[in-house]
């Protein structure tokens, strides 16, 4: 009778841990299938349809995929925009994180651009913001993913150091919803810098990757708390900074190496997530699924 109730009591758990967000995480390595020459790629890169976008502080270049040649060039002379770090292509707009960084108090703003000819066209500020400084963002159902950055030492706020950065749900007019801490391993890896870039990938998982070491993190919701679930910390030959999806729903994205000044074209390994709950992948906009 016992030997029976241990079996059942077993299958019981293993079941359970189906949905307990507790998956074995993964360590990938990813793939680079080309490199472009972008003198620009600085801060981070986005995918257009045929083009990608590098993006550097006060510059924009625009590049065709397949050449690397550039097409246009956007360049903020009088340095109001002092700090973009990343950028988005929604529909006929090209939308950027911009903040003061490294100015004190932190302040950001949504700069939007035509993605054709890099043509400034509005601003949207979000002001002094105590979440941080501004980094990138990306949408999902019902409106914004956004993250924000804390920096120890004198870059960052002085009494709030890089475990201070946070990814928070905005809705569509841009207002508070909710928010995330991350994992405190993933914090470790970005120390004393944030995440400097991040996008949900066309498996609902929330990818990020830090400053300035090659890889990057796969997060789910969590099943319970606060913080997000770390899934998998895959390499590639980026080394941090800002990055986006393909807008064909594939697993390739476009990033930066600063060292060389290229746009990296780099295809991220399948993720495993049979052991995630359904409610811990972010939905992204139904038009994009």
């Amino acid at each position: 009778m016992s030997n029976r109730f241990s079996k059942f009591a077993f299958a019981m758990l293993a079941g359970a841990s189906l949905f307990t967000g507790a998956a074995a995480q993964e360590s990938l390595t990813a793939t680079t299938v080309r490199r472009l020459a972008a003198p620009d790629a600085g801060q981070g890169a986005a995918f257009g349809a045929h083009h990608v976008f590098a993006v550097d502080n006060s510059v924009i270049a625009k590049h065709d995929l397949e050449t690397g040649a550039l097409v246009a060039r956007f360049e903020d002379k009088d340095r109001l925009l002092a700090h973009m770090n990343s950028c988005l292509v929604v529909e006929a707009k090209l939308m950027c994180a911009n903040s003061n960084y490294p100015q004190s108090p932190m302040a950001s703003s949504i700069e939007i651009f035509d993605p054709e000819s890099l043509t400034h066209s509005q601003t949207h500020s979000l002001g002094l913001m105590d979440e941080g400084s501004l980094v990138w963002f990306d949408r999902r159902e019902g409106g914004w993913l956004v993250g924000f950055a804390h920096y120890d030492g004198a870059r960052g706020a002085g009494f709030k150091d890089h475990a201070f950065s946070s990814v928070v749900a905005f809705d569509a007019q841009w207002r508070r919803t909710g928010g995330w801490a991350f994992p405190a391993e993933t914090l470790a890896r970005m120390a004393p810098h944030a995440a400097s870039g991040g996008a949900v990938g066309p498996d609902g998982l929330l990818y990020v990757m830090g400053h300035d070491r090659p890889e990057i993190y796969a997060l789910a919701k969590p099943p319970r708390g606060p913080a997000l679930t770390l899934v998998a910390t895959i390499a590639v030959d980026a080394h941090g900074q800002a990055f986006s999806f393909a807008p064909d729903g594939s697993r390739r994205i476009a990033a930066v190496d600063r060292k060389s000044g290229e746009i990296l074209i780099i295809d991220l390994p399948p993720v495993a997530t049979h052991a995630l709950a359904p409610g811990q992948f972010f939905r992204r906009p139904p038009a994009e699924r």
